[in-house]
């Protein structure tokens, strides 16, 4: 379940990326930078709060 809303939300923010051509890297890389985060906390067996 949490892996499909993941890969939906994933390829819309590619779609709103590229068809877009939003220019705000910013969010872009909070949003990378999140999905990292989201990885390692996966991986490691915590869960989050």
């Amino acid at each position: 379940m949490l892996f499909t809303i993941a890969a939906i939300l994933i390829v819309l923010w590619l779609l709103g990326l590229v068809v877009f051509k939003v220019s705000g890297a910013l969010i872009h890389l909070l949003l990378v930078i999140a999905i990292v985060v989201g990885l390692v906390q996966l991986f490691r067996g915590r869960r989050g709060v």
